[in-house]
């Protein structure tokens, strides 16, 4: 079978046939990993860039696999970042939009090209599963493809207003902001990069994108392909490590900052932009809690799959990650004996092997807060399916640790209520769908939540009154996750985010423009 030929992998088609996809990674992952080691500078206008402290990343697999060699950018090289960027914005502006429609197209058509790639990259440098990896990279194509669409489907964002007086014409325009700070996170290094540079590029303006010092290699490789595809020089430069997208946060030269993270620091680049002279556009995405709500009128074999599914996909690293259910009482026992027999069968390994669906944790401070809250689930309720660090043999080089289903805490617990980015799950028993519902809303989050119910009165009370801006009934693939360009928007509600609009979705573009009135009297 041709690489073409290849069969797509989205996070919601399971059930397909991926036996042709691993045949290809079997001989594709050793050629990737031999070219690792080699180093990236970062990128400035068209130029390379070294100005900076040197540091080297390696795999979660395995510790003695080094990606490569970066360069924290300097505050010197953030300023010349931002000020390439002034400099390329104007004529990017001023293309019709539809130029930079075509130009994006290509990026997606490379990008479509490089797919693999960018997949194994996702693997070595993030840990995710085979299929999580090139289920990302398709995500990071159809954001692209999708946005462009949004901008067709609205001409440009622009429209015709009505008349005051027969000779006096006006229209009312989105127009760009200037130049985007992009700051992104390490678990969708690639779809969540794409996402809101696509927005921001769409729309016009240029863009200084800082990767996850976790995940550099598939920033600088995202940098080199926007370059194929043809988009001007200058117009996106790269800046890597810990300490830049601090110092890109802060430069007065910045318009607009997307973001996404934690909630502690979305929060804090919010506070300091609102704090400036005039207002900015600070587009932020922050995580979420993500309960699932299961009640006696669910099937609670398809419950416990898509709980299973949301809560250990990525080692529970994603920000939707489901990580709390609320049960009713009535069924508690027979659905926790159901999910602690799928969680069992759960391969856990290096994502080089075709089998695993959980690789390692990012790395040892996401395992010393694993094992914290293990401990303290062990105190204060009880732990019925794993909570242990695997070690020895594969396991020898990475941070290995078993999905872990918790029972017993009270509703209020602190880990019932802070995001923890862990493959921990906590079932709390509930009287009720309202009562459960309720707990929910209590965490300060608001980005999914799920429900298994086959009431169809449960159903619009969970659609009615669930706080979070992503709602899924009886989803089997995914309780809490599994949002797709243009079939789920993906909204933060609460501190899960600040616009109440999300990506993926047709209200996200717009986020990276602003409003114009023309009024023009015609003689």
């Amino acid at each position: 079978m041709s690489v073409a030929a290849l069969p797509r992998v989205t996070y919601s088609n399971v059930t397909a046939d991926f036996a042709p996809l691993h045949d290809y990674l079997d001989t594709a992952l050793p050629g990737f990993r031999a070219a690792f080691g080699r180093f990236w500078p970062n990128i400035i206008g068209d130029q390379v860039d070294d100005d900076g402290v040197r540091f080297s990343t390696v795999s979660p697999i395995d510790d003695r696999i080094v990606i490569g060699e970066f360069v924290a950018a300097s505050p010197g090289a953030v300023d010349r970042a931002v000020r390439a960027a002034k400099a390329a914005q104007p004529a990017w502006a001023a293309l019709h939009w539809r130029e930079r429609v075509a130009t994006l197209r290509r990026l997606a058509e490379v990008l479509r090209a490089r797919r693999f790639e960018f997949g194994m990259a996702c693997l070595y440098e993030v840990g995710k599963s085979r299929l999580e990896s090139m289920g990302e990279a398709e995500e990071a194509i159809d954001l692209i493809t999708y946005y462009c669409d949004e901008m067709e489907r609205n001409e440009g964002y622009a429209r015709a207003m009505a008349r005051a007086f027969p000779n006096e014409a006006t229209q009312v325009v989105l127009r760009p902001v200037g130049v985007f700070g992009v700051i992104a996170p390490f678990n969708f290094p690639l779809a969540l990069s794409v996402g809101m540079m696509t927005g921001a590029l769409v729309g016009g303006n240029a863009v200084v994108y800082k990767p996850s010092a976790k995940a550099c290699l598939t920033g600088a490789m995202l940098v080199a392909i926007c370059e194929e595809a043809g988009l001007p020089h200058g117009l996106v430069s790269l800046l890597c490590g810990e300490g830049a997208g601090r110092h890109l946060a802060d430069h007065p030269g910045v318009d607009g900052i997307a973001f996404t993270g934690s909630h502690a620091v979305g929060m804090e680049i919010y506070r300091k932009v609102a704090a400036g002279p005039f207002a900015r556009p600070v587009i932020v995405e922050m995580g979420g809690k993500n309960p699932t709500y299961v009640t006696a009128a669910a099937d609670l074999d398809v419950a416990a799959e898509g709980v299973m599914r949301s809560a250990f996909g990525l080692q529970g690293q994603k920000c939707s990650a489901c990580s709390v259910a609320y049960v009713e009482a009535s069924v508690l026992q027979t659905f926790v004996d159901v999910l602690a027999e799928k969680t069992s069968r759960i391969v856990i390994g290096t994502p080089e092997q075709r089998e695993v669906y959980m690789g390692p944790l990012i790395g040892a401070d996401a395992g010393e807060r694993f094992l914290e809250a293990v401990a303290r689930a062990d105190h204060d309720g009880q732990v019925v399916r794993g909570g242990t660090r695997l070690r020895g043999g594969i396991y020898a080089h990475g941070w290995y640790a078993e999905p872990t289903v918790v029972t017993g805490l009270p509703s209020d617990h602190r880990l019932n209520r802070e995001e923890l980015f862990l493959p921990f799950l906590s079932v709390v028993a509930c009287n009720n769908l309202a009562e459960g519902i309720a707990h929910g809303n209590a965490v300060g989050y608001g980005l999914t939540a799920g429900l298994f119910s086959r009431d169809p009165a449960e159903i619009d009370r969970f659609l009615a009154t669930a706080e979070a801006g992503v709602l899924y009934a009886n989803r089997r693939s995914g309780a809490t996750t599994g949002a797709w360009p243009g079939i789920q928007s993906f909204c933060g509600w609460k501190g899960s985010g600040v616009t109440n609009k999300g990506g993926l979705g047709p209200f996200y573009v717009p986020q990276f423009m602003r409003e114009q009135s023309r009024t023009v009297w015609e003689a």
